[in-house]
């Protein structure tokens, strides 16, 4: 089949990616010439483990283009993906719909066909009904507006999508084309069904809903074992070992129920945030109010890490140096938004400390984002006369280094885990003063 991905960030390219090798024909569609060239070229303008080795295939194929007009995606196909941003809105806890509602009134009045517009994008709960009428007043040709939310994850995109755990397919019931967009849907995706992946068709609302409650849920998740360690670090137990007890527990699991840093990047932090404010404007705020208190305890991690290296460093981190290993939200990802550790880098430089950085696919964005910082190119550059090294994103460069490497490196042996993914009982036998979240760790030097 034939479909137009619009947006070409990291849900839309890797859409279009993914649809075109599962052997569709697929047109990517943005409004930024640069990020379309580059495609166009091969390269993929963020990183993602084995995306750029599927773009270039399937550009090679003749399967997959890109454009920046719009005439041209109405031209090629009936059925459009819409995967661009929603944002959070400045200053307020909303999502910015205004990249959704550009693309849709461009979109529909040139439109010749029926056609179904199929999103991707998280957005609020109601949102694609009002698209549907939306597109509908802007032209007499009959439109659809379905939903099929993403579930992906940064470092796994592909995977999530040649193989995702389910399909979520959101329609209106109340049109009589209801039936043709399932039906569609059902071959566009045919040979992920074949392949026994669960496929729900929904109403639009519970579409919309699905991936706001899987993110508030997985964010539930992880601030209330970051909550349960702040009761360690005072109890003086282990949340670790806690973790990997209550994880036994089928209906609980062991996943997400790793103490930290918390959770950053372009999704869950925006998200519940757009959730709060939702449920606010539909006059049941207090259904989500504890999502307020995810979010705190997620932010108090930061500061916790913080407090950590300042202890670390007698008290002050006034001419400090500080070493800091990752800045991305997440290992295999260069995605610096609302990242925690590069967040903590910047207020530990704020009071007073010098702080170099390294992470092995996020530099560039992070000296976008943060300019003032100092970066290198390696982990010894970074340690080089390091009062405290802080593990701050968990790449396996840095959870499989052995500690003597930075033996005659730093200038004090203190490591923060940020991210508890370090051996302590090898860092601690290599001289080394170790300190975790949530678990029991050395006396800081004073």
């Amino acid at each position: 089949m034939r479909c137009t991905v619009f947006g070409t960030g990291y849900l839309g390219a890797t859409h279009a990616v993914c649809m075109a090798e599962l052997g569709h024909e697929v047109l990517g569609v943005d409004i930024d010439p640069g990020k379309v060239h580059k495609l166009a070229s091969g390269t993929v303008p963020f990183y993602e483990p084995g995306l750029e080795e599927l773009l270039r295939r399937s550009l090679d194929s003749g399967r997959l283009s890109f454009t920046t007009s719009y005439a041209e995606a109405v031209a090629f196909a009936d059925v459009h993906f819409l995967g661009v941003g929603t944002p959070q809105k400045r200053g307020r806890h909303g999502a910015d719909l205004c990249y959704v509602h550009r693309v849709v009134d461009t979109l529909a009045p040139l439109i010749e066909r029926s056609s179904i517009i199929l999103g991707k994008s998280t957005v609020p709960v109601g949102t694609a009904a009002e698209l549907g009428a939306r597109a509908r007043a802007l032209t007499d040709i009959d439109i659809e507006v379905a939903w099929n939310p993403e579930f992906l994850r940064e470092g796994f995109a592909v995977q999530d999508t040649l193989s995702p755990d389910r399909l979520v397919l959101g329609v209106d019931r109340d049109r009589p084309g209801s039936t043709r967009v399932v039906e569609v849907i059902r071959e566009l995706y045919s040979n992920l069904i074949t392949a026994e992946t669960p496929f729900l068709v929904t109403d639009l609302a519970t579409a919309e809903l699905v991936k706001v409650s899987a993110n508030a849920f997985l964010a539930t998740k992880i601030s209330f074992i970051n909550a349960v360690s702040e009761v360690c670090e005072i109890t003086g137990a282990d949340v670790t070992v806690l973790a990997e007890a209550l994880g036994y527990d089928t209906r609980i699991g062991r996943r997400f129920l790793n103490a930290g840093l918390g959770f950053g990047g372009g999704c869950l932090p925006k998200d519940i945030r757009a959730f709060i404010a939702r449920a606010d404007e539909l006059g049941v705020g207090h259904a989500m109010a504890f999502l307020r208190d995810v979010d705190n305890i997620n932010m108090r991690r930061r500061t916790k890490v913080v407090e950590m290296t300042a202890q670390a460093c007698g008290g002050s981190l006034l001419g400090a140096n500080v070493a800091v290993l990752g800045t991305a939200f997440k290992p295999e990802s260069d995605d610096v938004r609302d990242s925690p550790a590069l967040n903590v880098a910047g207020m530990i430089q704020l009071h007073g400390a010098v702080v170099t950085a390294y992470d092995p696919k996020a530099l560039d964005n992070s000296r976008r984002a943060f300019p003032t910082l100092n970066y290198a190119t390696s982990i010894a550059e970074a340690c080089e006369d390091a009062d405290v090294v802080l593990v701050l994103t968990e790449w396996q460069e840095f959870t499989t280094l052995p500690p003597a490497n930075l033996n005659d490196v730093v200038r004090e042996r203190i490591v923060i885990d940020g991210r508890n993914c370090l051996n302590a009982t090898q860092w601690r036998a290599a001289g080394w003063i170790y300190r975790g979240m949530g678990t029991p760790g050395d006396a800081a030097r004073q």
